[in-house]
């Protein structure tokens, strides 16, 4: 066994959303990730980019339902299928030309209820609302401060 592990842990508690501290929390949610044998792993939990992915799928879906629920459409089902193309020679620097993250993902949602033509438009024009594919769609900063401990 390596000296190191693709192995980690994080740690979720403090939530502050729609103007206040969600104080409700008492315990942290703890997310694990791993990486498959092939990226030297022991596949025990999704890797971050899978984590991406699920975060964008449940992210799309839900601002459909909530939106959907807020208009007044009745909404039987919504089931995500999200699929996206990486180029591990980019994640690993062996090509300078490779991005490091995804090339494309595609997002194919499948909804069911009791909606007319107007009301399936609407509900496919809802996505934009989405946050999480707003900050993977649009260049977002991102500061990091890498320090010794």
């Amino acid at each position: 066994m390596p000296p190191w592990s693709s192995r980690s842990r994080t740690t979720i508690k403090d939530f502050y959303g729609a103007g206040q501290e969600d104080a409700t929390r008492t315990e942290p949610f703890t997310v694990d990730t791993d990486e498959p044998p092939v990226l030297l792993g022991e596949n025990r939990a999704p890797n971050t980019v899978e984590y991406v992915l699920h975060a964008l799928a449940a992210c799309v879906a839900g601002t459909i339902v909530y939106h959907a629920a807020a208009g007044g459409i009745a909404l039987v089902g919504v089931e995500t299928t999200i699929e996206g193309d990486l180029d591990l020679q980019g994640f690993l620097g062996l090509d300078s030309s490779a991005r490091p993250g995804y090339e494309q993902i595609r997002v194919t949602i499948q909804v069911t209820g009791d909606f007319d033509d107007d009301q399936f438009a609407e509900l496919a024009s809802l996505t934009q609302y989405s946050p999480v594919r707003d900050i993977v769609s649009n260049p977002v900063p991102v500061a990091i401060d890498v320090t010794r401990g």
